[in-house]
Formats: structure tokens, sequence, C-alpha cells
């Protein structure tokens, strides 16, 4: 069998009693980090034998995993934070689990996404969600085809590519169209900066930030 955990996404007490549980329970804990997901089961007292499991490696690495659990063993599969196949890996191993009909079955909990769009103060009723924007292929011709996109549209940025990015959504979007920007949620210095994407392009042109960012913008308006 197959656990998909979700993890925090910055405070660690953001973790439901059932993860702890299934984390403690199964055979061997799928991390895509080892190093960042030792943090988290040292805090709960978690021992259990870690494997790496990450975009570099799972195209080798499922075939040995199904084997595994075609003979018994049950994996939990965790990544340095959120849902699992949310914009990490997970996608092949499900599909693979699936197709040799063993059970998958996937724990409610965190998602940078969702916090960042309900404190956005956009609409919420409709929304996509795009993850990363290809950096290079694919990127205009995209953005061009979000242009007419009528629901609320999510995004995860590098907090280096910020403000970049910014200034392409406001050239094929309009400058005028909302958008909000949250930085490190449930963290400390977590902050949600609203505004116009002009107004938005223009404060963080001077401004660098740090830390996991989601940029939400307001749809086309109908």
């Amino acid at each position: 069998m197959l656990y998909l955990v979700p993890t925090p996404i910055g405070n660690l007490k953001d973790i439901t009693f059932r993860s702890i549980e299934v984390l403690q329970s199964v055979d061997v804990i799928l991390c895509e980090d080892t190093r960042t997901s030792s943090k988290l089961l040292s805090h709960y007292n978690i021992k259990k034998p870690v494997s790496p499991y990450h975009q570099h490696n799972e195209h080798k690495i499922v075939e040995h995993l199904i084997s595994q659990m075609q003979s018994g063993k049950t994996f939990a599969l965790i990544t340095d934070a959120g849902t699992p196949a949310i914009s990490d890996p997970a996608f092949l191993l499900v599909r693979d689990c699936i197709k040799h009909d063993i059970k998958v079955e996937c724990l409610p909990g965190a998602t940078a996404f969702v916090p960042a769009l309900v404190n956005s103060g956009l609409t919420t009723n409709r929304f996509v969600f795009e993850g990363f924007l290809p950096l290079k292929k694919g990127r205009q011709t995209l953005l061009k085809k979000l242009a007419e996109e009528e629901r609320t549209m999510i995004f995860y940025e590098s907090p280096f590519r910020v403000a970049k990015t910014l200034q392409q959504f406001a050239e094929y979007f309009g400058a005028e169209r909302k958008c909000c920007v949250s930085r490190e949620l449930s963290k400390m210095f977590e902050e949600n900066r609203r505004g116009t994407l002009e107004e938005l392009c223009e404060f963080y042109k001077t401004n660098a930030i740090k830390g996991e960012v989601v940029i939400v913008v307001e749809g086309k308006e109908v």
C-alpha cells in the first residue's frame, strides 16, 4: 500500500494526528529530501527507515518500489512541504500503483495554494491552479492563453523571479488586474500583499523577498 502524506508548509504544528500515526506505522517513508524530512520526523519522534524519492530518481526506482509493495511492504510518500503530486513528485508512482492494483490513499492536509487563494480576497468559487510556469519554452504561448482565463489564477513562483513574472502578467493580462502575492505562509514572517499588477510590479522592483511564494491573479472580467 502507498500513503501520500501532506507535510507542513512552514509551521511544524500544521500536520494531522492521522498523518503522524501513518508515518509511525509504515515500513518505509519516501522523502523528497531526507535532510529536510529528518527535521519533521525527529520533531515527532518518528523513527522509520527513509529513502529518497524525487524528480531526479523517480523514473529509475518506481519499478523497484512497486515490487516492494507487491511483496507486502507499506510506504508513505512525503515531500519537502505540502501535498505530494501538487507541483511535487508522486504522479508516476501513483499511476503505476493503480496500474498494478496497489491501494493508494492520499491523506488531507497542507497545500500552499489554498490559504493563498482564500486570503487573497479574490473570487474563490472558480479558480485554476497553474503551479510553476515554464521558464522558457511555451511560456509566452501559455501567458497569451491565460490572458483570456475568466477564473481566478494561482501560480507558484521563485522569490528571485517574482518581479519579472509580475511584469509579464501586467503586460499580458493588463496592469489593472487585481493580484495578491503571498509568501512564507504559516511561518513567522507570513506576508500577503494585495494590489493591482502595476502596483505590485513597482513594489517588487525595489523590494527583494525570500521564501516560498504564491501569486493569485484575478481572472478576466466578463
